[in-house]
């Protein structure tokens, strides 16, 4: 017996996240070899940051299908440099057709960048800490996943207090699902 808004089989026969399972293939690659897989380093994380916030609002599909045109605009999103961008870099941004020109993105991005480079400890070691304790029951279904935590609402909060923007609770635990520190792959899904 399956498990409504469980895992369910894709072309080749896997069972996948349903998103994952029966979407583009952008969507197929994403899920198997990065969502979920922890990512560290501070520039790897500074670009996670900067695409869950760029997603906010929009399809996923459409940050994946520009991530080569946001690595080429953020200077694959080199911490040191992204901090050191003005009001040219701003005007360039705003007329990238490569990637989501919304200025308060791009804006938050920069900050971001600033705020990330001020860190004491650095970016790796913040998000981290806010990773749960212990181990968490395996979702079943998709209505199982949470949109947002405790500790992503707290990650949020810490971030916001360092001066990031763009950073709410629900964008702090679409980063903890994409970077690892949860593990949100269905009960069952080839991916878990």
């Amino acid at each position: 017996m399956s498990v409504v808004g469980g895992p369910v089989a894709g072309p080749d026969g896997l069972l996948r996240c349903p998103w994952g399972a029966t979407g583009p293939d952008d969507y197929r690659a994403y899920h198997d070899t990065e969502w979920g897989v922890a990512v560290h380093g501070e520039d790897r994380l500074y670009e996670r940051l900067c695409l869950e916030a760029f997603q906010s609002g929009l399809s996923w599909l459409t940050i994946l299908r520009r991530r080569a045109g946001f690595r080429a605009a953020f200077a694959d999103f080199s911490i040191a440099r992204v901090a050191t961008f003005d009001d040219t870099d701003r005007v360039r941004l705003l007329a990238d057709e490569g990637i989501v020109r919304n200025r308060a993105k791009i804006d938050a991005a920069i900050a971001n960048a600033q705020a990330a480079q001020a860190l004491q400890g650095g970016l790796d070691a913040l998000v981290w800490s806010f990773a749960p304790k212990g181990t968490r029951k395996a979702p079943k279904a998709v209505s199982d996943v949470p949109a947002v935590t405790e500790e992503s609402t707290a990650l949020a909060k810490e971030l916001k207090r360092k001066g990031f923007r763009f950073v709410g609770p629900t964008t702090a635990y679409a980063l903890m699902q994409a970077c690892g520190l949860v593990n949100d792959h269905l009960k069952g899904c080839t991916s878990r």
